[in-house]
């Protein structure tokens, strides 16, 4: 790897956790899941080392609770998604993509509440746990949908122009 490719994956990986931080009074509502589509859309590959930065970071800040398991996969389930529907353009497609991401995401945390629920019970705790966790944050996850649809339905355009604009502009300089 590049000593440039070190610096944009830094650079944007800490523009991720300062919108996450700026924003974190909020309930639901974040850039974090916009930036990663326009990462992945730009940088491809490269935004696997910006997600992974991104979530030591944010263990170092907030502390490695429970919550950071989640942060272990949740953020390549969306890169995932981004790869998969590479080709899109349409911000209005994006859109649907990441209100649709915001609205699972209480489903896709509730994972290893699953896991919590099975020591010394059955695979019904373990439903039962994870199924408790998921149907209580239903509000939060209609909010995140409909936030990141909204969001990513206005600033997808203009962060890619911007975003591709500076990559391709630090490029051609070194």
């Amino acid at each position: 790897m590049r000593t440039k490719d070190v610096v944009i994956i830094g650079m944007l990986s800490a523009l991720l956790v300062a919108v996450q931080y700026s924003l974190s009074f909020l309930p639901n509502i974040e850039l974090v899941s916009l930036l990663i589509i326009v990462y992945t859309l730009i940088l491809h590959k490269k935004t696997i080392y910006i997600i992974t930065v991104f979530i030591i970071l944010e263990g170092f800040l907030y502390g490695f609770g429970l919550w950071f398991i989640n942060y272990l996969y949740i953020w390549f389930i969306l890169y995932g998604l981004a790869t998969v529907f590479i080709r899109e353009q349409s911000a209005l497609q994006w859109a649907v993509i990441s209100g649709g991401y915001g609205f699972s995401f209480g489903a896709l945390c509730s994972i290893p509440y699953f896991f919590m629920g099975l020591p010394g019970g059955t695979l019904r705790n373990g439903f039962q746990s994870a199924f408790a966790y998921w149907i209580s944050g239903i509000p939060f996850d209609i909010t995140h949908g409909i936030a990141n649809f909204i969001i990513t339905l206005v600033l997808f355009k203009p962060l890619y122009g911007i975003i591709s604009g500076l990559i391709n502009r630090y490029n051609s300089k070194l």
